[in-house]
């Protein structure tokens, strides 16, 4: 997630938000603990604030009370830092999670493919599996962005020639229904979708493989079992499917 994404949901709010969302994606994201006015700006810049020149950061500095601190100088240039209270201010703002930075990268990451997404089924799959992953539910939240991500290549095949999707699709998965909208690929295979995806040129070989691990760790989550992902391996996942299927 770029700071132009992180920032999003903050561009037409107050210049503290904006100037508190840079402070921390700087921390949080680039380990920058403390910041001087000048690199703020620049955040500030960079993620194509409106009329960002126009603001007086080192005022809203000063008005920010106990949201920031003064840790020191770098040279003759004053250093500004998120208190902990700042920071928690900012994950409220955003609602994003606190105790792991991992998960709270992957909220604002899927929050920001969202929002591009204008197919409202898959933008509410999308949805819930940020939800799930807000609260720890890790197996809900890998099932609900898989949903979303099949979906998505569904209505790509659709546009695909019919006959050409529905022969690939028979010889992968023979018990298949004849595919013409999108409620037929209930009774097809996701792993005879992929393949068949991949037949049609909507994926390449690599594209295929990276999904086929998605959907082991998918059904390992979405089936009954022990099994139980962790943050890491969670986050892996949602990588390769956003830069696969959303990007």
């Amino acid at each position: 997630m770029t700071l132009v994404e992180f920032l999003v949901p903050l561009r037409d709010g107050a210049n503290r938000e904006r100037v508190l969302g840079v402070m921390y994606y700087r921390q949080r994201y680039d380990g920058m603990d403390a910041l001087t006015v000048e690199q703020i700006k620049d955040g500030l810049k960079r993620a194509r604030v409106p009329k960002w020149k126009r603001i007086n950061v080192a005022d809203v500095l000063a008005k920010t009370g106990a949201y920031v601190d003064s840790p020191g100088r770098d040279g003759s240039r004053l250093l500004w830092k998120l208190t902990p209270s700042g920071a928690d201010h900012v994950r409220d703002l955003l609602g994003l999670p606190g105790k792991d930075p991992e998960v709270e990268h992957d909220v604002g990451t899927l929050r920001a493919t969202a929002a591009k997404v204008k197919d409202a089924d898959v933008r509410g799959y999308v949805e819930e599996a940020i939800t799930c992953l807000e609260v720890d539910a890790l197996r809900a939240s890998v099932v609900f962005l898989w949903v979303g991500a099949i979906r998505t290549i569904q209505s790509e095949m659709l546009t695909c020639n019919e006959t050409a999707l529905n022969t690939s699709l028979k010889k992968h998965d023979p018990n298949a229904r004849h595919v013409t909208k999108l409620d037929h690929f209930a009774y097809a295979k996701d792993a005879a979708i992929l393949n068949t995806a991949q037949d049609l040129g909507l994926l390449d070989k690599s594209e295929r493989g990276t999904l086929g691990e998605a959907l082991d760790l998918r059904n390992r989550c979405g089936h009954p079992g022990k099994y139980k992902p962790g943050v890491k391996k969670v986050s892996s996942f949602i990588e390769d499917v956003i830069s696969t299927v959303f990007a």
